[in-house]
C-alpha cells in the first residue's frame, strides 16, 4: 500500500530519513501546486521542500518524479556533468516507492516570472546567463548514447509526444469538447480550423522533431529561479528547476517554449477593448514587445555562443525554434481557456502571432529577435 504524506506524518517521515527532530520546527507551509507540497522550516534557518506526486485510485503515478530524480542522478554519476549541480535544484532524497522528493528550499531565489512582473526589469545579463545554462544541458548530452541510456525509464515523456498529442487534439475534435469548453472558449477551435496553413505547419513541425539530447519539456519562466544577488558576477544567478517532464528530445522545443514564455509577458499585458483592433491592442501593451525583445535576442545569442555546433548540424534550427515558439503560444491559449473558460481579444491576438510564427518562421525572426539573427551569429567553419 502506498504511503500518503500529510501534515501530521511528515515529521516522522523526515526523522526516518535521518533528520533529527530537534532540528525540525513545527512550522509547515502548504505550497499550491499540482502535486502535494509542504515547506518545512528547520532550526538552522533553512527550509525543506517535501513533494509527493499525485496517485490515482490504483495507487499509481505518472512517473514524473522519477524523471526529475534521473536528471539529478546524471549530474551526480558523471564527472563531466558535476558542474550542472549549481544550475538545478538541490535534491536531498528521492523515495521511489512512494514518489516523494525532498529538496533544500532555495530561499535566496525567486522565479523569473515573478521577478519580471514585479520589477519590470529585463536586463540582458539575466537572459544571457539563462541561454548559457540551457545550452549546457543540450550541448553536453547531444547525441551522447551513454546519457540517453541513463535516462531510460518506465514513463517516456518526450516533446515528440507533446506535439503529436496537441495536433491530435486540434485536428480531431470530439463531441465531448462541447461539454467541457464554453461557447467563448470554442472560438479558439473555430478560428484554428479556419486556418488550413496552421494545421499543415503543425503537422510538418511534428514530423521534423529530432530527439537528440536531454530536454526539460516544460521550460517556462516560472520554472527558472533568479538569485536575489543576480547583479553580482560571482553568484550562480540562474537555476532551472522542475525537471518532472525531462526526457530525450528536441532542443528547439525547449528554446521555443522559453521564448514563448517571454512573448506571453507582452501578449498578456495587452490593453483589450471592443473599440480597439488587435493591431492597436498589440501596440498599446503595458509591457511592450520592444522591452522584452532585447532579452530574447540576448538569450539566443548566448545559447548559440555556448552551443554553436547546433547550427552546423541543423541549419534550420532557428526556424524550428521560431515555430516551437508559436506552438508554445498555442499551448498557452489552451491553458488560458482551461482556466478562464474564455478566449478574449488577447487570446485572439496571441493566436494571430502564433500563426505567423508557425507559418512564416523566416519572416517572423525579425519580429521576435529584432534583427535578422542568422546574419548576426558567426558560425564556426
Amino acid at each position: 500500500m502506498v504511503f500518503l504524506l500529510n501534515r501530521n506524518n511528515v515529521f516522522e517521515y523526515l526523522e526516518n530519513l535521518g533528520y533529527r527532530s530537534d532540528n525540525i520546527t513545527n512550522q509547515i507551509e502548504p505550497v499550491v501546486a499540482k502535486n502535494f507540497n509542504l515547506l518545512i522550516s528547520t532550526t538552522e534557518d533553512s527550509k525543506l521542500l517535501v513533494k509527493q506526486e499525485r496517485h490515482n485510485r490504483a495507487g499509481k503515478t505518472v512517473g514524473e518524479f522519477l524523471a526529475e530524480s534521473q536528471v539529478h542522478q546524471l549530474a551526480e554519476d558523471f564527472p563531466a556533468l558535476n558542474y550542472w549541480k549549481p544550475s538545478i535544484s538541490e535534491l536531498l532524497h528521492f523515495d521511489r516507492d512512494n514518489s516523494i522528493l525532498v529538496f533544500r528550499y532555495l530561499q535566496d531565489y525567486r522565479d523569473l516570472s515573478n521577478f519580471y512582473n514585479k520589477e519590470n526589469i529585463f536586463d540582458d545579463r539575466i537572459a544571457q546567463k539563462l541561454g548559457t545554462v540551457l545550452a549546457s544541458f543540450h550541448r553536453d548530452t547531444y547525441h551522447r548514447a551513454i546519457y540517453r541510456l541513463a535516462l531510460r525509464k518506465e514513463r517516456q515523456y518526450s516533446n515528440t509526444s507533446i506535439v503529436k498529442a496537441l495536433i491530435r487534439s486540434l485536428e480531431h475534435l470530439t463531441p465531448e469538447i462541447f461539454g467541457i469548453v464554453p461557447d467563448e472558449g470554442l472560438k479558439f477551435y473555430t478560428l484554428y480550423q479556419r486556418y488550413d496553413s496552421l494545421g499543415q505547419a503543425l503537422v510538418e513541425l511534428g514530423d521534423a522533431l529530432k530527439a537528440c539530447c536531454l530536454t526539460h519539456n516544460d521550460l517556462k519562466l516560472n520554472n527558472i529561479l533568479l538569485h536575489d544577488e543576480w547583479k553580482q558576477p560571482e553568484s550562480q544567478i540562474i537555476r532551472i528547476i522542475d525537471w518532472e517532464r525531462a526526457a530525450w528530445g528536441d532542443p528547439a522545443f525547449d528554446l521555443g517554449t522559453l521564448i514563448a514564455s517571454y512573448l506571453q509577458m507582452w501578449l498578456g499585458s495587452l490593453v483589450v477593448s471592443k473599440s480597439l483592433s488587435i493591431e492597436e491592442s498589440l501596440s498599446l501593451a503595458i509591457t511592450p514587445l520592444d522591452l522584452v525583445r532585447p532579452s530574447i535576442a540576448a538569450l539566443i545569442r548566448a545559447y548559440l555562443q555556448a552551443f554553436p555546433d547546433i547550427l552546423i548540424d541543423r541549419p534550420d534550427f532557428l526556424v524550428r525554434v521560431i515555430q516551437f515558439t508559436g506552438l508554445g503560444l498555442i499551448q498557452g491559449i489552451q491553458a488560458g481557456i482551461d482556466y478562464q473558460k474564455t478566449l478574449g481579444n488577447s487570446g485572439i491576438a496571441q493566436l494571430q502571432v502564433a500563426k505567423s510564427l508557425l507559418c512564416r518562421p523566416e519572416q517572423s525572426m525579425l519580429t521576435v529577435f529584432g534583427m535578422n539573427f542568422s546574419s548576426q551569429v558567426s558560425i564556426p567553419a
